[in-house]
């Protein structure tokens, strides 16, 4: 199958795009790299160097490639950002699918995976949280999100583009050898940034420690990026299947406590590093935990790698190695 990985340069985009080649299929990247990186391009996929919101560069990358789908990773992530730049990730985030969708919709692609995010539930009121749960997007990274969701469901209606949508809660590890893995520039994501704190013996911040929860620091349901790869292989063959409309949890239906991930370092890395607990931070929620029962039977999704243990494993033998 010929496929076009857009932020096939970054985190989860690169771990994608290895995976379907590996698996034989014909890949091409796009990316601007601003915040991807060269380094994680495989030299085995076309790669074409450009923004999404030039016309010119959508044009470009249609003419020179055709596609049976499009997996959209490329996006901004980060809700801090998001909520002082809300015109920066509408504009990214919206915009720039919108392009893509109306090339599709003008060289006739008609599959496109979306990666979504398990932020657009907002605040559950419970937990873990099905994909009908009401949706409530509490600053603009959510909100873009759950905007190009909506606008999915109509390019479907009128272009007969079917779409898979998968909202991820928290993608974790990196390569089982190590070879590869997380590396975001501000890094605001905990498992990374404990693993920084025991490599150079300083203090990690830990925002809140008074929630309500087993331990008082927040829960979050943590999915390994092999995994989180898997579910989009066994998407694209549903998509490939049966066109049509879907929408998944990826996540594996426990949760881990701040605390837990922690401990996890500190075992993993055999560094006692110390810990400064700060005031809780605007906008965290006590706890979120996906219910993935939807993706499991409707498509025999099950993580393999997703356990919290090789988590922090595969991910310190990452970032020792960049050390």
């Amino acid at each position: 199958m010929k496929v076009l990985v857009t932020g096939g340069a970054g985190y989860i985009g690169s771990f994608m795009a290895k995976r379907l080649l590996d698996e034989g299929h014909d890949v091409t990247i796009a990316d601007s790299l601003e915040r991807g990186h060269e380094s994680s391009l495989d030299s085995r996929a076309n790669f074409v160097k450009g923004n999404l919101l030039e016309k010119e560069f959508i044009n470009k990358l249609f003419s020179q490639y055709t596609y049976d789908c499009v997996m959209h990773f490329a996006a901004y992530i980060a809700v801090g950002e998001s909520m002082q730049h809300p015109g920066l990730y509408f504009r990214d985030n919206v915009f720039t699918t919108i392009s893509l969708l109306d090339a599709m919709k003008e060289h006739g692609t008609k599959k496109f995976i979306f990666s979504s995010t398990g932020t657009v539930y907002g605040t559950p009121m419970i937990n873990p949280i099905p994909e009908t749960y009401a949706k409530n997007p509490e600053n603009p990274y959510a909100e873009s999100k759950y905007m190009v969701e909506k606008i999915l469901h109509w390019y479907y209606i009128s272009h007969g583009i079917g779409s898979a949508v998968l909202r991820y809660f928290n993608a974790s590890g990196a390569a089982l050898d190590g070879s590869s893995g997380e590396d975001h520039d501000p890094e605001t994501h905990l498992i990374p940034n404990a693993i920084r704190a025991a490599l150079h013996n300083t203090e990690f911040q830990l925002f809140g420690a008074d929630y309500e929860t087993r331990d008082g620091t927040c829960i979050r349901d943590y999915i390994h990026v092999l995994d989180l790869v898997e579910a989009h292989v066994l998407t694209l063959q549903k998509l490939d299947e049966k066109n049509g409309e879907y929408v998944y949890n990826v996540g594996t239906g426990r949760g881990s406590t701040n605390k837990e991930i922690i401990d996890m370092v500190k075992k993993i890395s055999g560094i006692d590093f110390p810990i400064v607990v700060k005031d809780r931070r605007s906008g965290d929620v006590a706890e979120t935990v996906a219910d993935p029962s939807k993706i499991r039977e409707e498509i025999g999704f099950q993580p393999r790698y997703s356990d919290l243990e090789t988590i922090i494993k595969t991910a310190w033998e990452w970032h020792k190695n960049q050390k």
